[in-house]
């Protein structure tokens, strides 16, 4: 994004892009606890967002580490949480999850163990090898076997710590937790996800973000925060 601050702070619709996630969940009534992992200088102001929003009884901020399998194993350790229990891990920075999404996740966690949000490729799909002189196609992989990895990505809480645990000893670093679980022999199943929920990585993605909240918003309502 090349600005001065994380993108999970900047503002949609005049709210912080980290509540917005945090809201989508809260709504969700199966969603007992959120638990927040951020690098050590921002905690301090993601529990005053927390409080000033009114998630100070419902979310907890943990210390994350130097990537996304360091913070997801920080916030693990510090669960309350039996093997059996779910849990959910999000993209701050995907605010338009909707919780009929969630609650499908959730659904498809109870059935096969670990789940995630994905969405059908519409694009033709190149493998491609890296040379000097730029990339060469070395193949063309069918559509229908691609999905593009979105989030929460759900899974039973032993199942993930054990991954995790696994892959910390052999000093693997997965893109995200499917990749971890999958690299443990287990299967995961794959929620259909929506453009709608989308990463908000460049300038061009928060305008386009605030065009769907726009949408989502009937009119005449105001957000209050």
């Amino acid at each position: 994004m090349a600005g001065p601050q994380p993108k999970q702070f900047l503002s949609l619709d005049g709210v912080p892009i980290l509540i917005h996630s945090l809201r989508a969940f809260a709504e969700v009534r199966r969603v007992t606890s959120i638990w927040v992992a951020v690098r050590k200088p921002e905690m301090e102001r993601v529990q005053a967002q927390v409080a000033d929003y009114g998630f100070a009884s419902r979310v907890r901020v943990v210390e994350g580490g130097d990537n996304r399998q360091e913070s997801v194993a920080h916030a693990l350790s510090a669960l309350p949480a039996e093997p059996d229990d779910i849990v959910l891990v999000h993209d701050a920075v995907r605010p338009l999850i909707d919780a009929a999404t969630i609650d499908r996740t959730i659904d498809a966690v109870i059935e096969h163990g670990a789940a995630i949000v994905g969405l059908p490729a519409v694009d033709t799909i190149k493998q491609v090898e890296r040379t000097a002189h730029g990339a060469l196609i070395t193949s063309t992989i069918p559509r229908e076997f691609i999905v593009l990895a979105q989030t929460p990505q759900g899974f039973r809480y032993g199942l993930l710590q054990s991954a995790f645990s696994e892959s910390m000893a052999d000093g693997f670093v997965g893109t995200d937790e499917a990749s971890v679980v999958e690299r443990a022999g287990h299967a995961v199943a794959v929620v259909p996800g929506s453009q709608v929920n989308l990463k908000i990585t460049q300038p061009g993605d928060l305008e386009l973000a605030e065009f769907y909240l726009r949408q989502r918003t009937p009119a005449g309502a105001h957000n209050l925060g």
